[in-house]
């Protein structure tokens, strides 16, 4: 019986332990709950006036949350201390539901205000922005001649449908910077007039028109650089696909060599017409071929793909995905899903090629894999482009016969600007930054 009776009250003291400790837990958490309240509330008066109301409005509605339920644990608390005695068992309870609605008012709080210290740090930081978003504004204007010249001797070089492709001129380039700068002094006197949400979102619009504008000049350097690769590696599929259609005809023939045959035959001599032509399809157009009669060789005899070809095919794959890149990562906010997923796939496939050790019994494999790659990221070119044709004004052509179409006029500007404001929604800011 004594054994027992140690045991009991050992581990009464135990609990009597836990339960002061747990009564411990529940004061404190409810003082730091009461004093994160009041500094939240101090914290939310200094971001509506940095960043409006509405910006706001979410840290608003967490920190009225907080206080209701709050409530609650001060109306527990107030019982544990009231005339009335309570059991243990009753203030364990009360105390753990304090803790656990202290703690969830914590983390309301913490993911309220945590969501906006970036937006905060921003809107401190605009002065140093605006100043960037110029800089940039001039720098970017310094580029313009030699931009320019590239465009002209692109012309001269290749055809109007391989320059499709970057859809600009320098008349759209200095629309862009224009309206920067002046999104720039928007959002000075907005923030200046009291109307912190209209500065920042014009603010917004200056820094992504800066990020359009010189994505769109360093895409036409990227142009020139994937159009002369784009050749040298056409050569070199050119000069593979001569020697197979030597080797196609030394051996053995099937209807479907002799079909491949000829189109690869009739590819070759489409790219040798003309001076003015398009790499980027050229390359597709002999490549598809050469793998057409590959593939028609490989049914008649089924042989282990060379090295050569593999490596051709993994080349083709590399340009293709680059030329869809370029094209996607230019045209931010007029690319749909459906380009943005194959381009997506080919890169994963690519990088699937990457970790295939090389031997002859993989080759097949990455062949495979390479002309899928290829076939993904053609097919997202192809998207792509549809998306930014249908995203044109009244199917209007920026290309190169009509330079200066756009330049005047709010209909040219609009256009020109839908993809830079995107979701940006301005509002009242529009007459202010078209005036």
């Amino acid at each position: 019986m004594a054994f027992w009776g140690r045991r009991t009250r050992e581990e009464q003291g135990q609990q009597d332990t836990a339960d002061t400790e747990l009564s411990r837990r529940a004061r404190t958490a409810l003082v730091a709950a009461d004093e994160r309240i009041r500094a939240t509330g101090d914290e939310l008066a200094f971001a509506a006036a940095e960043l409006g109301d509405a910006a706001t409005a979410d840290l608003r509605a967490g920190l009225e949350a907080v206080r209701t339920h709050l409530t609650e644990a001060f109306q527990l608390h107030q019982l544990n201390h009231d005339e009335v005695p309570d059991t243990p068992e009753e203030l364990r309870t009360r105390n753990a539901r304090i803790v656990q609605l202290c703690d969830w008012a914590e983390g309301v709080l913490d993911e309220r205000t945590s969501a906006l210290q970036e937006r905060i740090a921003r809107v401190r930081r605009a002065p140093e922005i605006l100043q960037r978003v110029r800089a940039d504004v001039a720098r970017l204007r310094e580029r313009l001649p030699e931009t320019a010249a590239t465009v002209e001797r692109l012309a001269e070089r290749y055809s109007t449908a391989a320059l499709q492709r970057l859809r600009m001129t320098t008349g759209e380039v200095e629309q862009l910077l224009d309206f920067a700068q002046h999104s720039a002094g928007v959002s000075e006197r907005r923030r200046a007039a009291g109307k912190p949400e209209d500065a920042n979102l014009a603010l917004e619009a200056a820094t992504e028109t800066v990020r359009r504008a010189e994505s769109i000049i360093d895409e036409v350097d990227g142009f020139e650089i994937e159009a002369l690769r784009a050749q040298t590696t056409l050569s070199d599929v050119i000069a593979d696909s001569r020697g197979d259609l030597a080797e196609a005809r030394r051996g053995s023939r099937t209807g479907a060599v002799d079909d491949a045959v000829n189109r690869l035959e009739a590819a070759l001599a489409s790219v040798a017409a003309g001076t003015r032509r398009d790499p980027f399809a050229d390359l597709a157009l002999v490549s598809e071929a050469n793998a057409a009669l590959d593939a028609a060789r490989e049914r008649a005899a089924r042989p282990i793909p060379s090295r050569q070809h593999v490596q051709h095919d993994v080349d083709t794959a590399d340009r293709s995905i680059g030329v869809a890149a370029g094209l996607i990562n230019g045209h931010r906010g007029w690319i749909g899903a459906d380009a943005r997923t194959r381009l997506a796939e080919a890169q994963r496939l690519r990088a699937e090629i990457g970790g295939v050790p090389d031997s002859e019994e993989t080759r097949e494999h990455v062949q495979q894999l390479a002309r899928r790659t290829a076939h993904l990221a053609n097919e997202a070119v192809q998207l792509a482009q549809r998306d930014i044709d249908s995203s044109r004004p009244d199917n209007d052509d920026w290309g190169w016969g009509n330079r200066g179409r756009n330049q005047g006029g709010g209909g040219g500007a609009a256009g020109i600007l839908g993809p830079v404001i995107g979701g940006v929604i301005l509002g009242g800011l529009l007459d202010d930054i078209f005036d």
